[in-house]
């Protein structure tokens, strides 16, 4: 099919305009239309997108379904995708119709509702096939609007605080990409990612030492690009220390907000490292992967540690969801076959479970309109279903064998295992910390007794809700028990890079031997 990944990338934005243009009027007919074509949309892009998982090669490592075609002067329009990036056009297209879903209840400016996502959709998809410098930034800094919009208008008492934070801290972090990506095209004289003649893939950036203000900078001009996508991609994930916006804007985001935002958005921060950082910087990588690795590992235990002290079951998962991206970064920097597979498979899984169990907080929230653990217990009397599906998804977030977080942890660990063993120990810990918090979590709101007066007469999920949790259930145990799914598909794109990477840091540290020598 030709044009598949335009056709994939622009079919929700065109239902938005059709949604902006020709739906009229604010009544319950007109509200059932805007829902309604929202879900069509986004299914019918979800089955378009299929035709990318059935015609791509997974044997081969390099862009598939390449479109290219001139755009603005001395800039072109480039999509592709390959083994790194195909899964997570994937997962945003399978989501999105479930989280359409999720907020069928919603009542208020429903149609600017609907647009939101819609929009929010296309420039998702758009990061993660794009294969221009200009482009990828303009659909990763788009994406902040609809995002800001959703919080800022559908959010909760403290919505405005939320959706500005939100949008200052991943903006500011991106000014430097901005000013790193002007550098790179100045350097290189091209803008092309990859899948074409003169690409930023295959140019080498300058690694020799410079001096800036009396100081000696390692890795020269590839650190200092290397640290200006490093601030965008570390914010957008969000890393230790610069995540204080997350958990925020989770309490505050309605629960498809905060679906979207845990499942999809955190996963451009390690989509970013992967398709810049270590391809187009290695040098730099090669020198910062220590630091990276032990920042992870502070993340992975700190974070938990604050998990455990929450009261707000959305902030608990927030930070569950910010030690669990903690893997993701360190599994990278690992840079081998199993700390990259790891955190690529952990990145899917974190965004089946972590949605999940948004929507399982959203579920009793529509119910009794508070977040506060203190305010559950017992549910298991009057929710079993509920409490079965949130038993399920507490333990893939534990990393319980047979489900897909203990595949992801796995993998991460053995790479990081191989890179670092102390940082591997650190990171462990966080195992048993996520045991606590998730466990804990479930004790309180849903064994026991059930004496509060208030949830006697709670219902159990309806049908809708339960069509929602299917395929995500069904998604987090067949990864469980068929990892290969993934593995199979990323494998030789991943083997491709840390091949390109291990040759690009050996060829640097035998110029710098040969320099030595000579002096």
């Amino acid at each position: 099919m030709a044009n598949l990944l335009s056709i994939v990338t622009f079919l929700p934005l065109v239902a938005a305009a059709i949604l902006a243009l020709f739906l009229r009027g604010d009544d319950e007919a007109a509200r059932m239309n805007a829902k309604w074509l929202a879900l069509i949309a986004t299914t019918v892009t979800f089955l378009v997108s299929l035709f990318i998982l059935f015609e791509f090669d997974p044997s081969n490592p390099g862009f598939q379904f390449v479109e290219e075609r001139d755009w603005l002067i001395g800039l072109k329009y480039r999509m592709g995708v390959d083994g790194i990036s195909v899964l997570f056009v994937l997962l945003t297209t399978f989501l999105m119709p479930l989280t359409i879903l999720a907020c069928w209840d919603v009542q208020v400016r429903v149609k600017e509702y609907m647009i939101a996502f819609l929009v929010l959709e296309t420039l998702m998809i758009g990061v993660f096939v794009a294969l221009d410098l200009i482009l990828f930034y303009l659909f990763f800094e788009a994406g902040l609007i609809p995002m800001f919009l959703i919080i800022g208008i559908w959010g909760g008492k403290q919505r405005i605080y939320a959706a500005f934070k939100f949008f200052l801290y991943t903006f500011l972090g991106s000014v430097l990409m901005l000013v790193a990506m002007i550098a790179m095209y100045v350097q290189a004289g091209t803008t092309c990612i990859g899948a074409c003649d003169v690409s930023l893939l295959n140019h080498t950036f300058a690694s020799t030492p410079i001096s800036v203000l009396g100081f000696t900078i390692p890795g020269g001009v590839q650190t200092l690009l290397w640290i200006a996508f490093f601030a965008s991609f570390a914010v957008k994930m969000p890393m230790w220390p610069v995540h204080t916006w997350l958990p925020d804007a989770h309490v505050q985001a309605p629960t498809a907000g905060s679906v979207v935002l845990a499942a999809i958005l955190l996963k451009m921060g390690g989509y970013g490292f992967l398709r810049f950082s270590l391809p187009m910087f290695p040098v730099a990588s090669d020198l910062l992967a220590g630091f990276v690795l032990w920042i992870s590992a502070i993340a992975i235990v700190y974070t938990s540690l604050v998990a455990l002290a929450q009261e707000d079951m959305k902030k608990l998962i927030a930070y569950s969801s910010v030690a669990h991206m903690g893997y993701v970064t360190a599994g990278i920097f690992a840079v081998n076959q199993q700390g990259i597979d790891g955190a690529i498979f952990q990145m899917l899984s974190h965004g089946f479970i972590s949605g999940a169990l948004f929507l399982i907080v959203g579920v009793i929230y529509d119910r009794m309109h508070t977040r506060e653990i203190d305010a559950y217990g017992g549910l298991v009397n009057r929710m079993p279903v509920y409490a079965l599906i949130f038993m399920l998804f507490t333990m893939a977030n534990v990393g319980l064998p047979g489900t897909s977080g203990f595949v992801g942890e796995f993998l991460t660990l053995m790479g990081i295992f191989q890179a670092n063993t102390w940082v591997a120990a650190v990171a462990t810990s966080g195992v048993i910390l996520s045991a606590a918090y998730a466990l804990w979590l479930y004790r309180r709101v849903v064994m026991g007794d059930l004496i509060k007066e208030s949830l006697r007469s709670i219902t159990d999920m309806n049908a809708r809700e339960k069509f929602i949790f299917a395929p995500l259930v069904a998604m987090t145990l067949l990864l469980g028990v068929y990892p290969s799914l993934v593995t199979d598909t990323i494998g030789p794109s991943v083997e491709n890079l840390i091949a390109d990477y291990r040759a690009d840091v050996l060829e640097s540290r035998t110029d710098v031997a040969a320099i030595s020598q000579g002096h």
